[in-house]
């Protein structure tokens, strides 16, 4: 699929960064593995418009996409938790429970599958699931179809952004995917460290970093500026959900799970797939014992030593990478 981007508005910008930056990437090779992207990618056959964009916000605020019109999509991908939700498993319609907690949409635009079993291979795709799923928002693609055509506001929106096609469910799930591709984490004091700036984060912090990059092997999986390699691994949880297994049947792919962004980590407790860490040093403790042996584990899953204060400074570490996010208003919903 081919990607269009939106780039910044100062051609000579790029050329700046890279002048200041090698004095940097000299003095810690590794920085250079972490350089944030200057653009947005969109699929060609969804481009970014602000107006589509303005459009997959307010259904994304909707109460009228769930079935008793009293859920929306920011009830589980809450802004105020990194765009996650707060309980271990999320809660769907009627109070129900489900199996796993709700994956943060920050930097999705980067993504190449879609839930934390992958099963969805496009952000439209994972935009539609939600909704029509009876244990969330339980509602139909036919009743959220008439449901939205009673609205005038939302028959000239729709019209506008997508011509005479209008309301559609491919159209529904064109104009949120393009609002949560512009869900990008801001600028972490970890990014001002990586640009220059040597008192952007703490002494702790930066023994962090390289543990993060050696002893601990976290950037194994971790990769690059987002923090993720995209790609689904057996990190040795107890439990019975099989994840990735489950969809394809595979031995290999048995409690497999994608792996994770790590940025705005410290808005976006509880963690893992189930929510069964509280805090970061769960996390980590996890990952030093090598979790539960069995034959789909990733080969990548090893016993790490780490002491206490290495445990506190790879954890110091991680707090840099939340960064100062514009504020998100509510939009005013048609009617």
């Amino acid at each position: 699929m081919k990607f269009r981007t939106i780039t910044l508005p100062y051609i000579f910008a790029p050329l700046i960064i890279l002048i200041l930056f090698i004095p940097q990437v000299l003095a810690n090779p590794l920085k250079a593995n972490y350089s944030r992207p200057s653009d947005i990618p969109f699929p060609s056959d969804n481009p970014y418009s602000v107006e589509k964009a303005a459009l997959g916000k307010m259904l994304f605020f909707d109460p009228r996409l769930s079935k008793n019109k009293n859920m929306t999509c920011a009830t589980c991908h809450n802004p105020s938790f990194g765009w996650e939700d707060a309980t271990s498993t999320s809660i769907g319609a009627q109070n129900t429970h489900l199996d796993r907690h709700t994956p943060t949409i920050i930097n999705v635009a980067w993504g190449d599958s879609f839930f934390w079993d992958g099963r969805a291979k496009t952000l439209e795709e994972q935009s539609l699931g939600p909704i029509q799923s009876n244990v969330e928002m339980n509602l139909s693609l036919p009743e959220l179809i008439d449901r939205l055509s009673e609205v005038k506001s939302y028959q000239q929106w729709f019209t506008q952004v997508f011509g005479p096609s209008g309301i559609t469910a491919q159209n529904i799930g064109k104009a949120i995917a393009t609002f949560e591709r512009t869900i990008v984490s801001g600028q972490a004091p970890f990014d001002l460290w990586i640009e220059g700036d040597e008192d952007a984060i703490s002494s702790s912090a930066k023994r962090g970093f390289d543990l993060f990059n050696n002893k601990a092997k976290c950037s194994t999986c971790h990769t690059g500026w987002n923090f993720t390699d995209l790609q689904f691994h057996d990190v040795g949880l107890s439990g019975s959900d099989k994840g990735l297994g489950a969809i394809t049947m595979k031995v290999e792919n048995e409690f497999s799970f994608k792996t994770p962004s790590l940025r705005n980590i410290s808005q976006r407790a509880p963690y893992m797939h189930d929510g069964r860490f509280k805090d970061l040093q769960g996390v980590i403790a996890h990952y030093i014992v090598g979790g539960v042996k069995r034959e789909s584990l990733s080969p990548l899953m090893v016993p790490v030593l780490l002491n206490a204060q290495e445990m506190s400074d790879l954890a110091e570490f991680l707090q840099t990478l939340t960064g100062e996010d514009a504020s998100v208003n509510l939009p005013i919903l048609p009617y």
